[in-house]
């Protein structure tokens, strides 16, 4: 079953390739929607695919060198079926 999901990630999550990398992984699994940098320093995150991919990136995430995650808010969201690929956005 498809879900749709909004992240936001807390911690050092910008200037370390936290979008680009978000943004392979995704590609890699055939996850849709999009990532941005926000002005306060998170990371927001809507993503859609199966649960388990979703899983699976975000676990991914986590085991980066680089990027060091806090903690997330997790919403579910509406799936938009049109949706094709996975963007990386500006603020």
């Amino acid at each position: 079953m498809i879900k749709r999901k909004s992240i936001v990630f807390h911690g050092r999550v910008q200037g370390v390739g936290f979008r680009w990398t978000a943004s392979q992984i995704a590609g890699e699994y055939g996850l849709t929607g999009w990532v941005r940098n926000e002005y306060d320093g998170t990371v927001t995150m809507e993503v859609q695919g199966s649960q388990d991919l979703i899983d699976n990136l975000v676990d991914r995430l986590y085991r980066d060198t680089y990027i060091r995650i806090d903690s997330m808010e997790v919403r579910t969201l509406s799936v938009v079926p049109e949706e094709r690929g996975f963007k990386v956005r500006g603020y």
